[in-house]
């Protein structure tokens, strides 16, 4: 593919909003070749105590990435067992198959982003563009060769370049009538089976990629126990966690026994909208996962009321 015809389609995927096309190749390419030079890189802890990093690409970068994501990524097709990183989907979708089930068997795999690399990339994302056009782009959305967190690209990228692999599951999954969904690194799986079975496929699957399972995370669970998925217990319907609906209950019930504003005063709580929109949002959260609540419809009711006094 000679010079001309690469320009044209660096243009035609608009990448940036110049309309200086000079200008526009150059930016691309510089960026491209000095793609360490436009990261910002921080950590934020998680709540086992350990640090993730973050890669924060800079403001031309992070457009050029979302103009990637949406001209060429989001046209392609994500496995159905996808649960995560598209459009029309959470955390319910992610829970909802795996209600009533005898057995659970959650599986995590190990720095899911730092171990997809540049080859799984280009050959998932943007094999079909000419050569020189893909890994340009692959470079774009790589850094030091790897899936950074941080980037808008790298979440869907990560769905794309487990698509094979989410196939070759569920398949396998069908045959056997058990459930599976994955949520970005979380793969679950549902039914009545043996869990050693699963592992081992899964297990071997992930190798191909370079990918491997989190022997520390490997949890069964039986329908005996509280069954959790993504933050959603399962076990004979959808249910946010009793923590948490216990906390929003304490805080109706101190809200309706002493007025907001005392009960405010009591938690030291200074910005009175702040507050609200969080308990409203929690509210609704526990209503997303279970809409016919009649206890937390009537607790969304009462804050409603504080929404327009606020």
């Amino acid at each position: 593919m000679n010079y001309n015809n690469i320009t044209y389609c660096l243009l035609s995927l608009n990448l940036l909003d110049y309309k200086d096309k000079n200008k526009y190749i150059k930016t691309i390419y510089s960026i491209s070749n000095n793609i360490e030079n436009n990261y910002k890189e921080y950590k934020i802890k998680k709540r086992n105590g350990n640090y993730r990093t973050i890669y924060e690409p800079n403001k031309i970068l992070k457009h050029i990435q979302r103009k990637i994501l949406s001209n060429i990524l989001e046209d392609m097709k994500v496995s159905e067992y996808a649960k995560a990183y598209h459009k029309n989907i959470n955390i319910v979708d992610n829970a909802i198959i795996h209600v009533k089930s005898k057995v659970i068997l959650k599986l995590d795999i190990v720095d899911f982003f730092d171990n997809i690399d540049f080859i799984n990339v280009y050959k998932n994302c943007f094999y079909s563009f000419p050569k020189s056009i893909g890994i340009l782009l692959t470079n774009l959305c790589t850094y030091y060769g790897f899936l950074p967190q941080g980037a808008p690209t790298s979440a869907y990228i990560s769905n794309l370049v487990m698509r094979e692999i989410d196939y070759k599951i569920g398949l396998f999954c069908k045959e056997l009538n058990i459930n599976y969904t994955r949520y970005s690194d979380d793969m679950t799986f549902s039914g009545d089976f043996n869990p050693n079975i699963v592992i081992r496929k899964v297990r071997k699957l992930l190798y191909k990629l370079n990918l491997k399972i989190n022997n520390k995370k490997i949890k069964v669970i039986y329908n005996y126990h509280s069954q959790s998925v993504t933050g959603i217990i399962v076990n004979e319907k959808m249910q946010a966690n009793s923590k948490y609906r216990s906390k929003i209950r304490q805080e109706i019930y101190y809200i309706n026994k002493y007025g907001i504003s005392s009960h405010m005063k009591k938690l030291n709580i200074k910005n009175k909208r702040k507050y609200i929109n969080s308990l409203y949002g929690r509210i609704l959260y526990v209503l997303q996962i279970n809409k016919d609540d009649i206890e937390f419809i009537k607790y969304r009711d009462i804050i409603k009321k504080y929404l327009h006094i606020s």
